[in-house]
């Protein structure tokens, strides 16, 4: 009996000092904060806080969700061992994260969206309870990895830590965690491939976009996660054909844009019945164009490599050298220039005779890897197949006999083995360096002539290749040559008028080495310079017969993964688009981590020079007739890429520095970095939000979903900017009036207002105020909130006839 009073003392004093060790924490807790949250106070019991939950005077629930506070969480917070949920996202809490460790009662924890600068060693050891886990958003954290130790969370459903600075590769055991659901690992430095440890885990939600060294390998791994619903895989260095889903029967969102995928699209992604989103542009995908069914209600397709831009079956050679090079893994080298649906035009390694036929393949040297496809069989013109001294693996196919023309077959040093086919003795094949292959019926063969089925010598036919490989090595020297002549001449004077719209016809494909740019701007001097950006720097080159350029340097910190995507969508946009209002690109040069662009010259510079920095470099001020001129341009330009180029461009960034002007003072619109394919114009594209505050349409900054509306807004604010001279974000502004459209929106019932807000420079009679007004007018239709409520392009420039112009209703603009 004695012993019995004597636990329950000890029982009781053991709760008691716990219940006081909890007090001094969440009394510290209490301090840390700048601002004390709403019903939080040292004058009352810490179990009767606000968001405070106690079992038995231990604390077991905290949840401070978006309350505005701030401060650095105390050390200690972590012996709060009874803690089951602690909710503190959507703050301002800095300093270390304190340490949870062997918190076996911790089941969900939530520390996102604020500004924490590290995570302890040992965080995630012994939390064998945990559930959920959110660290997003915290982009201040110092690099860390994810370390094992969370393998231990054997409960663990959800984890997001997008944006926390985490390198190294995706963990292995991810797969190994038995309930996980979510994970979400976007916008961090991870690198490395998939781990194949993920198939058949029961990952529903994957989420590992816009990583900045870039994610890379194939994504083979995804068709075995048959619980996928939601893959985000976006702006990564992932290469290969995208695999087979159709295990994949609850996926509803793929997100697969701005990689290196090649190959065709299978078919059984259109079968997938729950399918609603697909991104699958900026990629080198070939083959046919696919055809959606009307369920996957937002898909995008644009800048790939198919060959052609409407559904339908490709051409018969363009199909079968595909299904060839399916045996390779569809090589990244070759799907950058095997785009279009004519083999015989600019494709590499491909020889075609007068009538189209394909005569010669010559894939020497490539690294290769894979077999050798019995498809080869089908191209029955072929005369000369090169393989050699690649990686390719299994046999030669015995269909390969069946292509009577066939002269020169060279599989020469790779990893072949079996027996050879029984060839004819026309046939010059060469197997030299294939110690495992052999021919019928002897031994592995070393020599450096195979032999014809008869076994007699191959001398004359050996003799005949090689002079059929100088013939051919010849013209192919002689093609490069004329090429490389019409190049040059091409970079030197800018290209040729084109007749249809006055721009000109470019060839920015073709590289321009980083010695002409050095002479052109003389070594990239400093008093050269034209502008800055977030991108690097401008220069002003001059090619020794007088005709200027300017030259885009991009700076080392953004030669990073958005960083060369941008360099990568702006050539990507401005060779499918030509007219008079969009600067033409002449050229770019990748040299090492070089990465410039060669751009048209623009004496005037920038519409921000004339508007706001007029005592800076002395450029003219703008009368109101040539605003209106720049206006229209713009609206021309913009219509252009919205409903008349190859397929419909969202600008994203249309705003004043990107205005070009010429000596005439006509305006063009530049800078395609952040462009989007948009599949009809109306549907919204599902991005990040990019381009510049002040600029951004409501809907997009709200939802990161974009339609041509965006730019329709952007322009708005643009003409605003044209008729009041002014920022469309200015601080030193008063606190009720920074934001132009706000204020300017707020003035435009009353034309006395109107007239005082005018750019004083523009000192404006009678018949401009009308046009003023009407300008003002139609600012304001352009940036309502409502993006239907917004005029479509076409409808601004009034440059179209009214049968053909989109939209309905009457003419906005004030311009005809």
């Amino acid at each position: 009996m004695v012993w019995l009073i004597y636990f329950s003392t000890f029982i009781f004093s053991f709760l008691t000092l716990s219940s006081a060790d909890d007090a001094a924490v969440m009394a510290k807790l209490l301090a840390s904060f700048s601002t004390a949250p709403s019903g939080w106070s040292n004058s009352t019991d810490y179990c009767n806080w606000t968001n405070v939950v106690c079992d038995r005077g231990r604390v077991t629930e905290i949840e401070l969700i978006a309350q505005s506070l701030s401060g650095t969480l105390p050390s200690d917070l972590g012996t709060l061992t009874r803690l089951e949920i602690l909710s503190l996202q959507e703050n301002s809490f800095s300093g270390p994260i304190p340490s949870f460790a062997n918190l076996t009662s911790l089941q969900y924890l939530y520390l996102d969206n604020n500004n924490f600068s590290s995570i302890p060693s040992g965080f995630f050891q012994g939390l064998t309870n945990l559930q959920v886990l959110y660290l997003s958003e915290n982009h201040n954290i110092a690099p860390w990895n994810i370390p094992t130790e969370l393998t231990q969370a054997t409960g663990l459903l959800r984890f997001y830590a997008s944006d926390t600075n985490i390198f190294g590769s995706v963990p292995d055991f991810f797969g190994s965690l038995p309930n996980l659901t979510d994970l979400g690992l976007a916008y961090n430095n991870l690198s490395g491939t998939l781990p194949q440890s993920l198939g058949g885990s029961r990952i529903r939600i994957l989420r590992l976009e816009r990583q900045k060294n870039g994610l890379s390998g194939t994504i083979n791994v995804l068709s075995s996660m048959s619980q996928l619903s939601q893959v985000w895989l976006f702006e990564n260095e992932f290469i290969g054909p995208i695999p087979d889903l159709s295990n994949c029967t609850s996926l509803f969102d793929l997100q697969l844009s701005d990689n290196q995928f090649t190959g065709l699209i299978p078919d059984s992604l259109m079968s997938i019945a729950t399918l609603r989103n697909v991104s699958l542009d900026n990629n080198e995908l070939q083959g046919p164009y696919p055809q959606f069914p009307s369920s996957v209600t937002n898909h995008t397709l644009g800048t790939n490599s198919f060959c052609k831009n409407t559904p339908g079956p490709c051409d018969d050679q363009v199909t079968t050298l595909l299904e060839i090079v399916a045996a390779f893994g569809y090589p990244s080298k070759l799907a950058k220039s095997w785009t279009g649906n004519n083999a015989c035009v600019g494709w590499t390694s491909i020889i075609c005779d007068s009538q189209g036929n394909i005569i010669t393949i010559n894939f020497a040297k490539q690294q290769f890897v894979g077999t050798i496809s019995p498809a080869f069989a089908k191209l029955t013109s072929l005369r000369n197949l090169f393989l050699g001294d690649n990686k390719l693996t299994g046999s030669i196919p015995g269909a390969l006999t069946n292509i009577t023309r066939l002269q020169v077959l060279d599989v020469s040093y790779n990893n072949l083995s079996g027996l050879i086919p029984k060839f004819g003795d026309s046939v010059n094949l060469t197997t030299t360096g294939n110690p495992l292959i052999g021919t019928n019926g002897t031994s592995p063969s070393g020599n450096k002539a195979g032999m014809g089925s008869s076994g007699a010598s191959v001398l004359p036919g050996m003799i005949a290749g090689i002079v059929i490989a100088v013939i051919i090595f010849v013209v192919v020297v002689l093609f490069i040559s004329i090429k490389c002549y019409v190049s040059s001449r091409h970079r030197k004077f800018g290209g040729v008028v084109n007749p249809e719209n006055g721009g000109t016809t470019s060839v920015p494909n073709i590289e321009i080495s980083i010695e002409v740019l050095k002479q052109v701007t003389n070594n990239f001097n400093e008093d050269d310079i034209l502008g800055r950006g977030g991108f690097g720097v401008v220069y002003k080159g001059e090619y020794h017969d007088g005709t200027k350029v300017a030259v885009k340097r991009m700076e080392s910190a953004a030669r990073g993964s958005k960083g060369i995507n941008d360099f990568q969508a702006e050539i990507s946009v401005l060779t499918k688009v030509r007219h008079i209002h969009l600067v033409s690109l002449l050229g770019c040069c990748i040299n090492g981590n070089e990465r410039l662009l060669v751009y048209e010259y623009m004496p005037q510079g920038t519409l921000t020079q004339h508007l706001f920095d007029l005592g800076e470099n002395g450029c003219s001020l703008l009368t109101w007739k040539q605003r209106v001129q720049i206006a229209m341009d713009v609206a021309r330009g913009v219509e252009y890429l919205h409903t008349l180029a190859p397929q419909i461009f969202i600008h994203r960034d249309l705003k004043p520095s990107n205005i070009l002007l010429g000596d005439d003072m006509r305006a063009k619109v530049a800078d395609f970095g952040l462009v989007k394919i948009a599949p009809d114009g109306k549907n919204p594209v599902s991005t990040r939000v990019a381009g510049t505050f002040g600029y951004l349409a409501p809907e997009y900054g709200a939802t990161g979903r974009v339609t041509t509306k965006a730019d329709v807004y952007a322009f708005g604010v643009v003409l605003m900017q044209l008729i009041t001279g002014r920022k469309a974000v200015d601080d030193t502004l008063p606190d009720d009036n920074p934001h132009l459209v706000t204020w300017f929106c707020g003035i435009l019932k009353n034309k006395e207002s109107i007239a005082k807000a005018i750019d004083q420079t523009i000192n404006p009679d009678e018949e401009t105020m009308e046009s003023i007004y009407r300008v003002a007018e139609l600012a304001g239709h352009c940036t309502t909130p409502k993006p239907y409520q917004r005029p479509d392009m076409a409808r601004v420039d009034g440059s179209s006839s009214p049968e053909t112009r989109p939209g309905s209703g009457g003419d906005y603009s004030p311009f005809v």
